[in-house]
């Protein structure tokens, strides 16, 4: 099978970037041919507001060039991963034009929400899904703070809708968890054409023997729950210990906090082979999302590594956690319930050893490449037939039946 991704890079590399790459290769080593065509954000820079509100809606451009791709190449499938804002939705059209199926993965919220996050001021927010326009966001500049550079994700949103883009110009719709697929249904995106397939981590090896800290491993940002963690971390036990990874605009905060509080071990950044390494050797990973996560790979890496996961009860985090088998959960933005779940996890040394076997087994049977490859092909098999795919649902394990 020959597959053409369409991608648009973020200036600062993130996980749909590591997905996209990741997805590229696991296809090209089962023997599928795979090229890519890729917009680089970084070449916003000299171009006018107004320009790159207009072609965010639709760019001729780009039109042309995905176009002209298929014409010399031939592929049976366009997989498009991020299309804002240079690609814009044009490419989805080129690739229609031509009778090609178009996979369009959906790693957040953008064709919904202009911010892309459902979150504003500190909590939950889905404002903009009840209006026509979506004002709301521009109002409050909901994407990079900015009235105007919203104004430019919300015409893109309604001129695409009053284009039927994505009714007319798309095949299969892949959400990364059954949460985001029902919150596009909720919005009016048909049933029939978007399947949940999670995102795969490829195995790094036995799972860790554990230890006595818990990691908290992901951006330091206001809706990644951070600050919730860190007042907990002044309410748990006093042997408590906690490392943190990753940077972000609260890296300051937490760098404070870690001078207060010797518990705490602020880490920065971190080669991705020594996080897992980290997660392997970690009592728990601390996962205290508080907007809609549209999967939660943190989580499964963890299980990856055998150590189970403490997390808020939101979004899709909440359909990865069995609780008290693989982990536990805590109210999103409570400080006082996540020192609860900390606490309980660090007295109960009997009950987190069946844990660890329980989190790689959810690994192993739900998030590893080869699972994730026959999803893959089911999708493209039906797409290339005319059919929609229904996937059977995520299997459930026998510990965790009644």
């Amino acid at each position: 099978m020959r597959i053409l991704t369409v991608h648009n890079k973020y200036k600062f590399r993130g996980g749909e970037d590591e997905c996209r790459e990741a997805e590229d290769t696991l296809l090209a080593g089962n023997g599928h041919q795979v090229d890519e065509i890729i917009f680089d954000n970084t070449l916003i820079q000299g171009r006018t507001a107004k320009r790159i509100g207009i072609e965010a809606s639709w760019c001729q451009a780009s039109y042309s060039q995905v176009r002209k791709k298929i014409v010399e190449w031939e592929p049976d499938i366009v997989q498009i991963h991020n299309f804002f804002p240079l690609a814009s939705p044009s490419v989805h059209h080129a690739a229609k034009s031509l009778g090609i199926p178009v996979i369009q993965t959906l790693h957040n919220y953008r064709l919904l929400c202009p911010g892309a996050t459902f979150y504003r001021n500190g909590t939950v927010c889905e404002d903009c899904t009840q209006h026509i326009l979506p004002w709301p966001g521009v109002l409050h500049g909901c994407y990079r703070e900015s009235a105007l550079q919203t104004a430019a994700v919300a015409a893109m949103i309604v001129v695409n809708r009053l284009l039927g883009t994505w009714k007319r110009a798309v095949t299969t719709f892949i959400a990364v968890s059954e949460f985001e697929r029902q919150k596009f249904i909720e919005n009016g995106f048909p049933a029939s054409r978007i399947v949940a397939k999670p995102n795969f981590v490829l195995d790094p090896g036995a799972p860790g023997a554990g230890g006595g800290d818990f990691l908290f491993v992901g951006r330091l940002s206001v809706e990644k729950g951070i600050r919730a963690m860190l007042r907990a971390m002044e309410l748990v036990d006093p042997a408590v210990r906690l490392k943190i990874v990753g940077d972000g605009p609260l890296a300051p905060e937490v760098i404070a906090a870690a001078e207060r509080n010797r518990r705490i071990q602020y880490m920065g950044r971190v080669p991705h082979q020594e996080v897992l390494d980290l997660m392997g050797a970690s009592r728990c990973v601390l996962f205290p999302s508080e907007w809609y996560e549209t999967f939660g790979r943190v989580a499964a890496e963890s299980f990856a590594r055998g150590t189970p996961v403490i997390a808020s009860r939101i979004g899709a985090v909440a359909e990865i956690v069995d609780e008290g088998r693989t982990g536990f959960y805590f109210r999103p933005g409570d400080p006082q319930d996540l020192a609860r779940a900390i606490d309980h996890a660090f007295v109960s040394e009997d009950e987190l050893s069946d844990m660890r076997r329980e989190a790689r087994r959810e690994y192993e049977e739900k998030y590893t490449a080869e699972r994730n490859y026959r999803m893959l092909m089911d999708i493209y098999e039906n797409a290339l037939a005319g059919r929609h795919t229904v996937l059977a649902p995520l299997p459930k394990t026998p510990a965790s039946c009644d």
